[in-house]
């Protein structure tokens, strides 16, 4: 019994893939289209990339005749929404995009603004990379906040807006420590890594580095002040304290404020000696 059940279900895979490669051959577009739409369905269901990626085959033969018709709103979205199932983002991202232009009127315009900015999320890369889908995936999220402010998906489209956005100021605090990291083979670095900080401290007003940024940009300056011509020093040294002075504001009891106090009594021993 158990070998009879698996020859007919051998059988009933054998006859399914020949007709769907019969189908792919066909020029039959109303065939082609029930059938990804079943084997979509079937996919949602079961969560079965085998079956999406089938459909998609389908999909990609019918798309450019269906446009303008009235069956093109449905399977434009079902194809975008196969390339997001499928995890092929820039493709998602791109029907998704063109789906918004094509149909602004349709129920589905909401959902496929979220999985648009939802792709891009998706393609942010590690900080340390080029951060341009990153930027677009932030950009896209807060149209959709600003297009669809009770929407369905608008919690996780700010806590995913929220996510990327540390990782763009994580990028850019990076990028100013490692101007303090060189400084001392490159006394101009200390100089850019100030300026990074400032401009870091001024765009980012609630990041969660920002007191790292603080204790940085003081000692930044300290290293520069204290390897500077004796006629550039006493300035130096004085806008180190200034920093100082404003991290302690900021952090009293902070995690760098013993080793920049210890910094900050020698910048006032050397400014004795102007």
């Amino acid at each position: 019994m158990k070998k009879a059940i698996l020859l007919a279900a051998v059988l009933m895979l054998t006859v399914s893939c020949g007709e769907y490669q019969e189908l792919l051959k066909s020029d039959d577009s109303g065939k082609k289209y029930s059938y990804a739409e079943q084997l979509y369905n079937e996919a949602q269901e079961e969560g079965d990339k085998r079956k999406y990626r089938k459909a998609l085959r389908l999909f990609e033969q019918i798309v450019p005749e269906y446009r303008g018709k009235p069956q093109g709103e449905k399977l434009s979205f079902l194809f975008a929404n196969t390339y997001y199932e499928l995890g092929d983002y820039y493709l998602s991202s791109y029907e998704f995009e063109r789906f918004q232009q094509s149909y602004p009127n349709s129920e589905k315009v909401e959902e496929a603004a979220f999985k648009k900015a939802r792709s891009f999320y998706e393609l942010s890369p590690n900080y340390a990379l080029d951060q341009t889908d990153t930027d677009k995936a932030v950009a896209e999220l807060q149209a959709y906040l600003n297009t669809y402010p009770e929407g369905e998906h608008v919690e996780e489209a700010n806590d995913m807006a929220a996510e990327l956005r540390i990782k763009l100021e994580k990028k850019e605090y990076e990028i100013a420590k490692q101007y303090h990291l060189t400084g001392e083979a490159r006394a101009g670095n200390y100089r850019a890594a100030i300026t990074s900080f400032t401009n870091f401290l001024a765009n980012n007003p609630g990041s969660p580095f920002r007191e790292g940024a603080h204790y940085y940009r003081f000692d930044s300056a300290y290293r520069l002040a204290i390897n500077s011509f004796r006629d550039l020093m006493e300035e130096r040294l004085r806008e180190a304290l200034e920093y100082y002075q404003t991290y302690k504001k900021y952090y009293p009891e902070g995690e760098y404020i013993e080793p920049m106090e210890a910094s900050a009594e020698d910048i006032k021993s050397r400014l004795q000696n102007f």
